[in-house]
């Protein structure tokens, strides 16, 4: 029998098989009569996006469609689907695709009515109480991949091209309204993607897991969300169209980015600098960086990660264990064990330390890291020396 389900938490999310069908409803009732489809560029001439903007001129919502978004997206991209939105008349943004679609999806959307310009609502102090509420564009969200759980955020990661930096733009306004997971939109997604994106929701929920801020509920998720992925992320490898391994990969996803209200911590200050310059996946500079960071944060989160090995009922029953199951997945996965394998190089060594303790998510992780630690670790991740 097909899962299916509702959630209201902590958006309303409607999961199962076929439920695209249901996106002119989720308009009606969000009260949007002229959509703008944000998708990825490679995603613009496909079936699915054919499909999605079938269902939206059937029911008289148009079709317009804005794919000009690089896969680690700039301001550029944002700016131009602003302009995109304004010169439609458009009161709605409708987002189908990869999390580098979604983060500019809900960007057009927070910034469509502002007066101000993007990069003034990055997350540094009380900047987004510069946002006009009211001016915010509602949003639906349709993820293809299985990765950042940006569908269910309340923040976008958009590259400065100015400074060469990633730059997270909140605001809880930002958050879709609606979120489809349709896991036969994820049926096509290359094995390469399906490792990447995997195992960036795996990313996700262990920092969120080992963030040292007081928050049960997402703990709990971050816990479950791992057993989902260790569950099925080499079955939606190996079998692209198992559709139980497909949602569960959906799911988890989600309830990672959900859990990082937590926290997240040294995968993610490491991978946001390193993406920035050497236009990296995300998610695979992550699954890179996980067994690296963990052992590094070893004396910190030892007790929690062999309660999480029991829970997921590994052999060896530890931190250690857990590491070389990572291990073990990430082999099979077919992804690199160190970062020069992703193409990063020791040019940035003299600056990633300072990078790393300035991105927002160094705060979450729970060994207080100077520069020179994470310049070691960087060190380690590019060499492959675990210890």
């Amino acid at each position: 029998m097909s899962l299916r389900a509702d959630f209201h938490y902590p958006t309303a999310v409607k999961a199962g098989a076929g439920r695209l069908v249901e996106l002119p409803d989720h308009c009606r009732a969000l009260r949007i009569t002229r959509p703008l489809l944000v998708t990825d560029a490679g995603l613009a001439g496909s079936s699915m996006v054919a499909r999605a903007r079938a269902l939206l001129r059937e029911a008289d919502l148009g079709d317009a469609v804005f794919s000009d978004v690089r896969s680690n997206p700039v301001g550029e991209n944002v700016e131009r689907g602003v302009e995109v939105f304004r010169a439609g008349g458009h009161d709605g943004v409708v987002i189908l695709g990869g999390g580098s679609a979604i983060d500019v999806g809900k960007a057009v959307a927070l910034c469509a009515g502002q007066t101000r310009p993007l990069f003034d609502f990055a997350d540094v102090g009380d900047n987004w109480t510069r946002v006009d509420v009211a001016a915010v564009a509602p949003s639906i969200a349709i993820p293809t991949t299985a990765g950042t759980g940006s569908e269910v955020g309340r923040a976008s990661v958009i590259t400065d091209t100015r400074t060469r930096t990633k730059t997270i733009i909140f605001h809880p306004a930002m958050q879709p309204k609606v979120v489809i997971l349709d896991p036969e939109l994820t049926y096509g997604l290359p094995p390469f993607f399906t490792a990447a994106t995997g195992m960036d929701a795996l990313s996700h929920l262990l920092e969120a897991y080992s963030a040292p801020s007081f928050h049960p509920l997402a703990a709990g998720i971050a816990l479950e969300g791992t057993r989902l992925v260790f569950e099925s992320l080499e079955t939606a490898f190996r079998a692209p169209e198992d559709e139980t391994a497909r949602l569960q990969m959906l799911v988890a996803s989600s309830m990672g980015a959900t859990a990082f209200q937590r926290g997240l911590g040294a995968m993610h200050a490491l991978a946001h600098p390193l993406g920035a310059r050497f236009d990296a996946h995300h998610g695979a500079l992550n699954a890179v960086l996980m067994p690296y960071v963990l052992t590094t944060n070893k004396p910190a989160i030892e007790a929690r990660f062999d309660a999480l090995a029991r829970y997921l009922g590994l052999s060896v029953p530890t931190l250690d264990g857990f590491v070389e199951e990572v291990l073990r997945m990430r082999h099979t996965l077919g992804l690199p064990h160190t970062l020069a394998g992703l193409g990063v190089d020791a040019s940035i060594r003299p600056e990633i330390g300072a990078l790393a303790v300035a991105d927002p998510s160094s705060g979450g992780n729970p060994l207080a890291l100077d520069a020179e630690a994470y310049e070691a670790l960087f060190v380690r991740a590019l060499e492959g020396r675990l210890g």
